[in-house]
């Protein structure tokens, strides 16, 4: 099951440096992790978890595999993307295609790098893509709402349905206000994901700053910071400049750079680990002799489908979940110490399986 995280951004504002940065790095932690690049502009990354490091060596794992997350560095955007302007169809299509939206942001003034809009105002540079993002949206409803609306009048439920869904979304672009805003019932939500609305994307704010503001920020981020919280956004502060030093770096010498600047740990670390949460992704783990893997699941995915990630037989044939928390696996030593402190669990096909569970699965070949 693949998450892709789309890298959006104006021109100048450190989008592909980042995107490089992230690919290197986890090209410099090979050695550890495996990596590929699908493409030219497609990185999947490990997603940092420490609870692998330490199940391993209570399982005397012989490898540690971590979860995945895909970047995508997306075609450069320019004001008027959605009528076609520059790169403008390619890149609303690749959007269409990823899952959440990172949003680099420059954050940092730098006379030799040229702003687009000629000034640092991070605020507007967010507004310029979202509204490319709505208009885009706003098109694409208008044209395809009056034959549904036909259909409605004729006594199609499906098309009453949608119409209803489209009605409310087209009231909120309208008002210049994204789609991810607009209330979805439980029973719409197939209907509203199948409208492919950019809009509707989460977003994540990577706000880009210079290298002194690497840990704290800067007012410019502050700005954005505040603008993700009043809608329930996330924003990470990240230098692109510092990452991209990093990632040059044999992985077992980045930890002295690090301590050099001041950072506990890179902020692409951050930006993954804020990717994974903003697609309200969970971890569960498998342990043994030969491997320590994480897999990644939506939130709220019960036991059969959680199995369906490893194998598509697991769920066909699920029979039962053995389930032990990662805490009590961690404090009980191992499988053995959690069965003997009773922490140890056999579960069925309505289970819901929480973040950090080591799970083994019975099934039925």
């Amino acid at each position: 099951m693949g998450f892709k995280c789309g890298i959006v951004g104006l021109p100048n504002v450190g989008k592909s440096t980042l995107f490089n940065a992230l690919t290197q790095t986890a090209a410099a932690q090979a050695a550890n992790y495996p990596f590929c690049t699908i493409e030219p502009n497609v990185g999947d990354v490990a997603v940092p978890d420490p609870r692998l490091d330490t199940l391993a060596p209570i399982a005397g794992s012989k490898e540690i595999i971590p979860t995945r997350l895909t970047f995508v560095d997306i075609a450069g955007l320019v004001r008027g993307a959605s009528k076609g302007e520059g790169l403008g169809n390619q890149f609303l299509a690749n959007i269409r295609e990823c899952d959440a939206i990172a949003h680099v942001v420059r954050c940092f003034e730098d006379g030799d790098i040229t702003h687009v809009e000629g000034k640092i105002a991070p605020l507007d540079d967010i507004e310029t893509i979202e509204t490319e993002l709505m208009l885009s949206d706003l098109d694409s409803l208008e044209r395809r709402l009056p034959a549904l609306e036909k259909r409605a009048k004729g006594g199609d439920k499906d098309s009453k349905d949608l119409v209803d869904l489209m009605s409310r979304c087209l009231d909120l672009l309208r008002e210049g206000k994204p789609a991810r805003l607009v209330e979805v019932k439980p029973d719409e939500r197939k209907l509203f994901a199948g409208l492919g609305l950019l809009s509707s994307k989460p977003v994540l704010y990577v706000c880009n700053v210079e290298e002194a503001a690497a840990e704290a920020g800067n007012d410019f981020s502050a700005e954005v910071g505040k603008r993700a919280a009043e809608e329930g956004a996330i924003a990470v502060i990240v230098s692109a400049k510092i990452e991209s030093e990093i990632a040059l770096l044999p992985f077992d010498e980045q930890k002295d750079y690090l301590d050099a600047v001041g950072l506990t740990e890179p902020g692409l670390n951050r930006v993954i680990r804020a990717g994974y949460n903003l697609l309200n992704l969970v971890t569960y783990f498998t342990v043994g002799p030969k491997e320590a893997r994480a897999w990644t699941i939506p939130r709220g995915t019960r036991a059969p489908q959680a199995a369906a990630v490893i194998h598509s037989d697991f769920e066909k044939g699920f029979i039962r979940a053995e389930t032990i928390a990662y805490d009590d696996y961690v404090a009980a030593k191992g499988e053995a110490g959690a069965r003997e402190q009773g922490k140890f669990r056999l579960e069925g096909k309505d289970y819901v399986v929480a973040d950090g569970d080591v799970l083994h699965f019975r099934f039925a070949n």
